[in-house]
């Protein structure tokens, strides 16, 4: 892993129009991340925290109501359909559902070629070893190359997805939620090979999940989204091992031995993205909320080397 950005978001906003068309739902809300080459960035928190939004602006997916996003310093918001669409080989997505994800009407072997079709890369029968060595190299064999998605298991059809995802040889992999479809004796087959792909290809990784144990194995460092917003971010030790936001420190003690102590059982649910609270976001569920919290939103506090919470419990106290 380099000290190079191989990805760097600017201040991402995501916001649409509210259900009854009066107002804003702030699904994404002033976002700002980098990935170096080589590195895995986990990104956690409840659902409907803007995990899977955040990913599909990085790879504009969707579009982002304002910000920037760089991809080895060019930025692809402002890339016309043709460039965009060749700057696509470089970043490329596996999805949480596998089933969902595969034409079934499509046989694997049309799959995971139609990637090296569109972008016209080498001659077919190039095009036909490619996908062969594909198979072999995500722990499929050459006999699935005439079956259909619906013949497979779960973890063989997340194979078949990464394999497609591959097939470009990408710099940057989006991984959302990869495993948490499949059979806990599966999942960790299915990192593993992730792993080991990262290893072999030279990739980078954003590999969103809401279980924290999956993204303390395979993340070098890990933000913690909350509402719209990071909360806090840090290497995958400190922000899992040292926990210092309040939401964080929560979502830890869920996870059974990561820690000695009681669970911090949160109270109610995650409000709604069309009625952000004022001050601090966490405020009606945080367990140590105080009157500053209620009306004035956090600074974004450093916490040694790069490890950052978004609280007021490490910022000035009011005089």
């Amino acid at each position: 892993m380099t000290g190079r950005p191989l990805l760097t978001a600017e201040n991402l906003v995501k916001h649409y129009k509210a259900r009854d068309g009066d107002g804003l739902a702030r699904a994404v809300d002033g976002v700002s991340l980098m990935l170096r080459k080589g590195e895995t960035l986990g990104i956690v928190g409840e659902s409907g925290c803007g995990k899977s939004t955040l990913a599909r602006l990085v790879l504009r997916l969707i579009e982002p109501t304002s910000g920037r996003v760089l991809l080895d310093g060019e930025d692809i918001l402002a890339l016309k359909p043709g460039a965009l669409r060749r700057r696509r080989r470089d970043m490329q997505i596996v999805f949480q559902d596998p089933f969902a994800s595969l034409d079934p009407r499509m046989s694997v072997g049309r799959i995971i070629a139609e990637p090296l079709d569109i972008h016209n890369v080498g001659s077919p029968q190039e095009r036909q070893r490619k996908v062969e060595d594909l198979l072999l190299m995500v722990g499929l064999d050459r006999s699935a190359l005439d079956r259909y998605p619906h013949e497979f298991s779960g973890g063989q059809r997340q194979r078949i997805g990464i394999a497609r995802a591959i097939a470009l040889e990408p710099k940057l992999l989006v991984l959302d939620e990869p495993v948490s479809a499949l059979d806990v004796s599966i999942q960790s087959q299915i990192l593993n090979l992730l792993i080991d792909l990262k290893s072999r290809l030279d990739l980078s990784y954003i590999f969103i999940s809401h279980d924290l144990s999956v993204v303390e194995h395979v993340s070098d460092r890990v933000l913690v989204m909350y509402l719209g917003r990071i909360v806090e971010e840090g290497t995958a030790t400190q922000v899992l091992r040292q926990p210092r936001h309040p939401y964080t420190e929560a979502l830890v003690s869920a996870v059974p031995g990561a820690k000695k102590g009681p669970r911090i059982v949160l109270k109610g649910d995650p409000p709604s993205p069309e009625a952000v609270p004022a001050g601090c976001r966490f405020h009606p569920r945080c367990p140590k909320v105080m009157d500053i919290c209620r009306h004035t939103p956090p600074p974004s506090i450093a916490q040694g080397g790069s490890a950052r919470a978004e609280c007021h419990l490490y910022g000035p106290r009011p005089g």
